[in-house]
């Protein structure tokens, strides 16, 4: 049998609202978030998303609205609302001059770890961020890589189950991203991990659902493959057979919808057409009836920088037709 709290999602996020002056950095966002999964939370530089982060971990007080943390509120019962939370900001919040080891028994007092259980916590966090063999080192000798990794460290040592990682390759070289992305898919087998980025690639390796932010407000919520799908593709690629006569640029513009072709070079062409139009039906028929040997004919796919771009720009615009109208009114 199920119960009430068994039943309400680990995060909650309700009507969420801040401004630090007179205009709003975030405004009515509400979130649910529950499982074992990735969320890649996506937006440009400014968009709002640290300081959603930061009003969801109880670093900033917001404006208006509530958070709640498996039931609790954030900020009328935060002790046991942040025992659920590891947060790792941007920049990690390390002492150097600790030892990997020494900065973990820190922070696992700090997070109210009990006193008995604080060694256990440490070696589970080194063994689970291989770290294990540089717990004598001091941080500030650490690669950059690894002091990632001791930041991860101290946001998991309470064993929360509810990750925040804020651009947590950001600095780091290809083959540290790839160790880091393991680690977080590792991480999120037992938990939510929340992951602000503003790099595409790393939704894409590692995300199961997207969140998207500008100026305040989700533009996209869903995901992976619907927000691949959010946009339709006017064009067509078309592959011909080798040997075989290619169709004409004239015979394929007279095809209705077909706006304008792109040589691909060899066998291959692109086709620029009105999405409105039934023109890749259109195409195989013609390509029948005229002998043109077409042996594939798929749709592009759109690049997902584009359709990031798409909603930024769909998101000043809709900003600007809003401040228009008010001073209008």
């Amino acid at each position: 049998m199920t119960t009430k709290q068994e039943s309400i999602p680990l995060v909650q996020v309700q009507h969420l609202s801040h401004r630090y002056t007179k205009d709003w950095a975030i405004r009515d966002i509400n979130l649910e978030l529950d499982g074992n999964k990735i969320v890649g939370l996506l937006g440009s530089n400014g968009a709002g998303k640290s300081t959603m982060m930061n009003i969801i971990c109880g670093v900033l007080n917001q404006t208006e609205g509530r958070v709640l943390i498996n039931g609790h509120d954030i900020n009328r019962n935060s002790v046991e609302a942040k025992k659920q939370i590891g947060f790792l900001p941007q920049k990690p919040p390390l002492h150097t001059d600790l030892t990997v080891e020494e900065y973990l028994e820190f922070t696992a007092n700090l997070r109210l770890v009990e006193r008995k259980e604080v060694k256990r916590a440490v070696e589970e966090a080194m063994q689970k961020c291989a770290i294990t063999h540089f717990r004598k080192r001091l941080i500030k000798n650490l690669s950059g890589g690894y002091q990632q990794r001791v930041g991860i460290a101290q946001a998991i040592i309470h064993n929360p189950k509810f990750i925040v990682l804020d651009e947590p390759t950001n600095g780091l070289d290809p083959n540290q991203i790839l160790e880091i992305r393991n680690l977080i898919k590792e991480i999120a087998k037992e938990r939510v991990v929340l992951l602000s980025t503003h790099i595409l690639q790393e939704v894409e390796a590692m995300c199961h659902e997207i969140i998207m932010i500008e100026l305040g407000e989700f533009v996209f919520k869903g995901t992976m493959e619907e927000f691949s799908n959010s946009l339709e593709s006017n064009t067509l690629t078309l592959l011909f057979k080798e040997g075989e006569p290619l169709p004409t640029d004239k015979e394929l513009l007279q095809i209705e919808g077909v706006k304008e072709l792109q040589e691909e070079g060899g066998r291959s062409l692109k086709v620029i057409y009105d999405p409105l139009k039934q023109v890749k039906q259109s195409i195989i028929k013609e390509s029948v009836e005229r002998g043109w040997q077409l042996e594939e004919i798929y749709k592009e796919r759109i690049n997902p920088d584009e359709i990031f771009k798409h909603f930024s720009k769909d998101a000043y615009l809709k900003m600007e037709s809003r401040k228009m109208k008010e001073t209008n009114l």
